[in-house]
């Protein structure tokens, strides 16, 4: 009898615990939403032989690399990128740090995605060209929109419309919350162009 009592007691725990989890995510997720400020991040064009993913728009962006003189870099590792404004008001990454900033400063928390050592050197230390991996590169939709909305986000660069991202970001933690074209949601986009072709059927 004890056995059992322990054995269903240990099962409700680690029920508890896999429940506890996403829900912490969640509520994570929604506090960032909420709470977060807003960003805007200028979007770049993605591979156009990459094959569409059927449920989100694989988004790239125009300033994931930063070169960084000095110190020992590698991939794989979590750092702090530092945000700043561009002209157009689109943020760009300033610097990265492996040390948390203070909440006074604005930044994002990324993974470095690859590490390169350049040949030449800024006096005697080398001078890294680092990629970073932005942890909102996928836009999920209902699939009947996510097609053609990848095809109007590759569209944008030969059209010269601007692309961009916007991303609410509290204490270096980053929630998508929308893709736009020259101001217009992604979604709307795809809508219309779904529409325009079950006219033309």
């Amino acid at each position: 009898m004890n056995n059992k009592l322990i054995i269903f007691s240990a099962f409700v725990v680690v029920a508890i615990a896999q429940l506890f989890v996403p829900a912490q995510m969640i509520l994570q997720r929604e506090s960032v939403l909420e709470e977060g400020k807003i960003y805007k991040f200028k979007t770049a064009p993605i591979d156009p032989t990459d094959p569409f993913r059927g449920k989100y728009v694989r988004l790239s962006f125009s300033n994931q690399q930063i070169a960084k003189v000095g110190g020992k870099w590698e991939a794989g590792e979590t750092v702090f990128a530092l945000l700043e404004l561009d002209s157009a008001g689109f943020s760009i990454i300033g610097d990265i740090q492996r040390d948390q900033p203070s909440e006074e400063i604005d930044y994002l928390k990324v993974e470095i995605d690859y590490v390169k050592d350049n040949s030449w050197q800024d006096s005697t230390n080398i001078v890294s060209t680092i990629r970073l991996n932005f942890p909102f590169d996928r836009f999920y939709m209902e699939e009947s929109k996510a097609y053609e909305a990848e095809l109007a986000y590759n569209d944008a660069r030969w059209e010269q419309k601007t692309a961009y991202a916007l991303v609410s970001i509290k204490e270096g933690e980053a929630v998508l919350k929308d893709v736009l074209i020259d101001g217009i949601p992604i979604r709307e986009i795809a809508k219309e162009r779904n529409e325009k072709k079950a006219l033309e059927k």
